[in-house]
């Protein structure tokens, strides 16, 4: 295992720790406003609108995972219909993320197929985009079963997220190819034992290189989800030397990060989004930011020190 995995091993496990958690819930809300636009959806638009003015587009995400109980799953949606709707009443290009587990995926399948039928339903009327964001491992099959049923159901609004680290992926891809699934090309940000995911990074990155140019090659319109100068670099010259035009694909990084190179890709012609999230929910998503970089744990200690 490399330094890079090491690390996110160890971030990831004290972050479970109920003192540290409480210790970041009270005190490092600050610092977690660089990478969450706020805590509700009116704040979430704001950002929108900010992030336009540089041709940013957004890619609005409530957050909130694992819901225990059906009622919470109906609230999720409830929420996410208002977000498609408010999104939609904006002169921007609409693209939302959606968690199956926001709507109660480990309680039913069926559940979360329906509650997801009528949310793409209603996206449809304001021509919004839903990516259905991929969780853990033991999550991946019932995720791609519920995409599969609603691809069959005949939405063609909605795509998946693919991650690199899992050595199942490259199958998984393949399976997609006959849909023409959009698909959004990430490394993963779940601890996830050697058994399923790749723990090199080297690996890693080769591995979202090949599943970005496989994706392209097969014609699937493609999102290329990284902050890595050397791989945004190498697909911007493996496109242009294979002749794809920046219409079959986009690049995606998140909100609060790397803010030059979002607005320097739009300026030459690429599709850019930030994920934009936000919502009270905002501890695992955050967890999972501070494991990506040692950068940032730093940033988080002063924060938590300085009160």
């Amino acid at each position: 295992m490399d330094f890079n995995q090491s690390y996110r091993s160890f971030v990831l496990a004290i972050a479970q720790n109920p003192r540290i958690k409480n210790l970041v819930l009270s005190r490092g809300r600050n610092f977690a406003r660089r990478f969450i636009a706020g805590d509700t959806l009116e704040e979430a638009l704001r950002v929108v609108e900010v992030l336009e003015r540089d041709k940013v587009h957004a890619i609005l995400d409530l957050l909130g995972e694992m819901v225990t109980s059906e009622a919470e799953a109906r609230k999720f949606q409830s929420e996410l219909i208002r977000l498609v709707q408010a999104f939609g009443a904006l002169p921007y290009p609409r693209y939302v993320a959606i968690k199956l587990t926001q709507l109660g995926l480990d309680l039913s399948e069926d559940l979360a197929y329906s509650l997801m039928h009528e949310i793409l339903s209603e996206a449809q009327k304001v021509d919004c985009f839903v990516r259905i964001d991929m969780e853990d491992s033991p999550r991946v099959d019932a995720t791609l079963r519920v995409y599969r049923r609603l691809h069959q159901a005949g939405f063609e609004n909605v795509g998946v997220v693919l991650q690199s680290y899992l050595k199942r992926t490259e199958q998984d891809l393949q399976s997609l190819i006959p849909l023409k699934t959009p698909v959004r090309i990430v490394k993963g940000a779940y601890k996830e034992p050697p058994e399923v995911a790749f723990q090199d990074k080297r690996i890693i990155d080769g591995q979202f290189l090949l599943l970005c140019k496989k994706a392209l090659e097969n014609g699937l319109y493609t999102a290329i989800a990284s902050h890595d100068p050397q791989i945004i670099q190498e697909m911007k010259r493996w496109t242009a030397q294979m002749g794809i035009g920046p219409d079959r694909f986009e690049f995606q990084l998140l909100y609060g990060v790397r803010r030059d190179e979002q607005k320097k890709l739009a300026a030459e012609g690429y599709t850019v989004r930030a994920y934009v999230p936000y919502g009270t929910d905002w501890y695992p998503y955050f967890s999972r930011r501070i494991a990506e970089r040692p950068e940032n744990l730093l940033f988080v200690a002063r924060s938590l020190i300085q009160g």
